[in-house]
């Protein structure tokens, strides 16, 4: 089949907003750029701010346990180092992450969409270099289109592709060819990126990305028609270039 690159999506804040992008530079080892780059540590966790480093998700404010965030959505404006927030229960919020006050001001936007049963958002950090991907390497998120169908037929209803969080969303292939490319390099555009794993799925995909409000068991679906809980790939970038809408995409 011939695949294609059919949107680009980036996730300034970790778990906090989405962004569509007509296209990008990828660099040898990094995450898409801006992807990632900030995530909320919640209040019963813990960062080392004299040496940050990459930590797991566990962490993290997130969407499988305050559903509400799948809502969130982001636009940046790099030049400015800033992200304007957006949620169908707030009044929109335009942050420099890197700033004490905009960063206050952002855990203050996002507690009334925080469960207060959950230990809360506490602060912004981010790690120089890389985002904090849920993977410990430096990662780059594929979701095939035709995989994505797939689970919609079998939970009865169209769900939108954006509950999976991508970064590279592939449209012309067969259900489930991605997993075919496990251990694989592919190209896309200028680019050639190595499939590392699946990706492993969560609680967050049951909540609509339109109102945050979980109303369907994603998971169940997964289990119940594939016998397991994955939905796309981790890849890493081992060839810098641009990446554009419409560009081919295929196994080197």
């Amino acid at each position: 089949m011939n695949g294609f690159v059919a949107q680009i999506w980036r996730h300034p804040i970790k778990a906090h907003g989405r962004e569509e992008l007509e296209c990008v530079r990828l660099t040898e080892g990094e995450c898409v750029p801006w992807d990632r780059r900030w995530a909320v540590l919640h209040e019963a966790a813990g960062f080392d701010d004299t040496s940050p480093s990459w930590i797991p998700c566990t962490n993290f404010s997130r969407a499988c346990k305050a559903p509400l965030l799948q809502a969130v959505t982001a636009r940046s404006d790099v030049e400015r180092h800033e992200v304007t927030l957006s949620h169908p229960k707030l009044d929109d919020l335009t942050v420099n992450p890197d700033d004490e006050r905009d960063a206050h001001a952002f855990i203050q936007w996002i507690l009334p969409i925080s469960p207060d049963n959950r230990a809360l958002p506490k602060r912004l950090v981010q790690v120089p270099g890389r985002g904090m991907t849920d993977t410990d390497y430096p990662s780059v998120s594929l979701i095939n289109l035709a995989s994505h169908a797939e689970v919609s037929r079998k939970i009865g209803r169209a769900v939108s592709h954006l509950r999976w969080r991508g970064n590279i969303v592939i449209d012309g292939l067969e259900p489930w060819e991605e997993t075919g490319w496990l251990g694989r390099r592919i190209k896309a555009g200028q680019v050639e990126l190595e499939v590392i794993e699946p990706t492993v799925r969560c609680m967050a995909t049951a909540a609509s990305t339109r109102t945050g409000i979980r109303d369907v068991d994603v998971l169940g679906a997964l289990q119940l028609g594939w016998a397991h809980q994955n939905m796309g790939v981790y890849a890493q970038v081992t060839k810098a270039g641009e990446l554009r809408k419409g560009d081919r995409i295929e196994p080197v």
